[in-house]
């Protein structure tokens, strides 16, 4: 049960850097090349970071625990690890 946590927690934290990265660069190229003022600048980039970052998840299967990734721009489900 303990390997299941510390993949869950690993899951969570790539999950959350690209979601991250992705904001960050979005923010960025919003701000810098639209008309975009205000809070629609992060609204925009919240929005776009949602939708195209890779989603992950931990999952227990018969040949052990592993995690895996759904992302827009890959076909099916990948395993992580």
């Amino acid at each position: 049960m303990n390997t299941m946590k510390k993949l869950q927690t690993k899951a969570l934290i790539y999950q959350l850097l690209s979601f991250a990265a992705l904001f960050f660069l979005t923010r960025y190229l919003v701000a810098e090349f639209t008309g975009l003022t205000g809070f629609w600048i992060p609204i925009t980039a919240f929005v776009v970071g949602t939708l195209l970052s890779p989603k992950f998840q931990a999952m227990r299967t018969p040949k052990g625990d592993k995690i895996f990734m759904s992302w827009l721009f890959v076909k099916g489900i990948k395993e992580v690890k």
